[in-house]
């Protein structure tokens, strides 16, 4: 498994905090995002608990370049999504599951798309939802 993925998503949906907290706790994870998170502001390595343990993810977020390119399946996903926000994790199970909610709360709540940079791959919500049940299972 890729150890990279990007989100893609409209200026106008990026979440605050709060919203992608709500979103993560629908979706049935212990997963809570440190209070430092800044939507297009934070970047670097992002706090997260799981399951009241220590984890997190790398975090940056991007102006999508239009003229960048892109797979064609990429590409015509898109649509008006100007920012892109990246996640990098180890292979520590808990960061995998932090970044995989987050992502897929990003899909389900937000309109984002994920591409899984690694493998190169469109990743719907269900898949990422079933990647993050998977990493949380193995603890």
């Amino acid at each position: 498994m890729s150890r990279a993925q990007s989100a893609f998503l409209a200026r106008k949906d990026v979440p605050g905090r709060s919203e992608l907290q709500k979103a993560v706790d629908g979706l049935g994870f212990k997963v809570v995002i440190d209070d430092t998170y800044v939507p297009m502001k934070t970047s670097g390595y992002l706090p997260c608990t799981f399951d009241g343990e220590d984890s997190g993810f790398t975090i940056k977020f991007l102006e999508v370049d239009p003229n960048a390119e892109r797979p064609e399946d990429l590409k015509a996903a898109l649509g008006d999504r100007d920012v892109e926000i990246t996640f990098r994790w180890s292979g520590d199970a808990r960061e995998v599951v932090s970044a995989m909610a987050v992502g897929a709360a990003l899909a389900t709540s937000f309109g984002a798309v994920v591409y899984d940079t690694g493998d190169k791959t469109l990743v719907s919500s269900d898949e990422l939802l079933a990647k993050a049940r998977k990493a949380a299972s193995a603890l």
